[in-house]
């Protein structure tokens, strides 16, 4: 068999299980399946609103689905695993199979349409088209479709991010067919892009701020005030005493002036450092109170 052939193949058995599952799993809300290939088998999963209903009590109807698949569609060794809706509306299988159901039981197409369309916007799809076709109000039969958010049509992403699901209603003018286009709301779009807001620059805080000054937040705080400069201080100086330069008269000796009596004449004193000096009229240098004077001997 060549590749085509084999493909071909391929894909027509996907077909006739996708509908025998519809047909045999109509009661427990079948919403599509999964088929891979392994080296132990085929692993096939069933998405369904009531899984206990596809399993059946002690795994009977379950049991039969596996023997189906082995015996009429030549499957080796099929494996079933069941994993239950937790959302029906946004499945596109179970949303048209309950649109087919709504219009069989006479409901109003445009109405169903609409009803159907504001529910699967509302559970969070992201965009959902529901197309509807066959006579509908007259001898011909003509196209109704209902479009809401955001929809791939072409390329790849329109044939892996997009859930389909198709069904049909029989009346008695015809059959009238539904098909039902969502896109997730867990789906990135391609092409789309949203801007945000950057955040305000900071003001650089030196390393000689206070906690307080970091704390503060911006417009909290009290207006600066202009900084007072301060004059430094000035150091301690120690300043010399004037020397004292007192004029004695001779008759009248003070302390220091004490070993100096029969000299005439004024004596100056003075302080030199921690030393006490004086001077004798007559004389021009300076000498220690303390020493004595030799008197002329007539």
């Amino acid at each position: 068999m060549g590749v085509e052939r084999k493909f071909v193949k391929s894909g027509l058995d996907r077909a006739q299980i996708a509908e025998y599952f519809s047909k045999q799993l109509e009661r427990a809300g079948y919403g599509g399946m999964n088929i891979n290939r392994t080296p132990m088998g085929t692993q096939v999963t069933i998405f369904a609103e009531k899984p206990g209903m596809i399993i059946g009590k002690g795994g009977k109807t379950i049991h039969k689905l596996t023997h189906d698949l082995e015996a009429i569609f030549r499957i080796d060794n099929p494996q079933i695993d069941v994993q239950e809706v937790r959302i029906p509306e946004l499945n596109a299988q179970m949303m048209a199979s309950r649109l087919a159901s709504a219009i069989e039981r006479g409901l109003y197409f445009r109405k169903a349409g609409h009803n159907m369309l504001r529910r699967i916007m509302e559970s969070g799809a992201l965009g959902c088209e529901i197309d509807i076709a066959g006579k509908l109000t007259g001898p011909r039969k003509r196209t109704e479709k209902f479009v809401a958010g955001n929809m791939l049509h072409a390329g790849n992403p329109a044939m892996e991010l997009v859930d389909k699901g198709f069904a049909i209603a029989i009346k008695k003018l015809g059959i009238i067919g539904c098909r039902v286009r969502i896109v997730p709301p867990s789906v990135k779009l391609p092409g789309r892009f949203k801007t945000v807001k950057g955040a305000e620059p900071q003001a650089e805080v030196s390393k000689e701020a206070g906690i307080a000054d970091l704390v503060k937040k911006p417009g909290q705080g009290k207006p600066e005030t202009p900084a007072v400069r301060q004059e430094p201080k000035p150091r301690d100086t120690v300043v010399s005493e004037p020397e004292e330069k007192t004029k004695q008269q001779v008759g009248s000796p003070s302390e220091s002036n004490q070993g100096h009596e029969g000299l005439e004449g004024n004596i100056e004193d003075r302080m030199h450092g921690d030393v006490k000096e004086h001077k004798h009229s007559g004389y021009e240098y300076w000498h220690p109170a303390s020493r004595t004077h030799k008197t002329e001997e007539n």
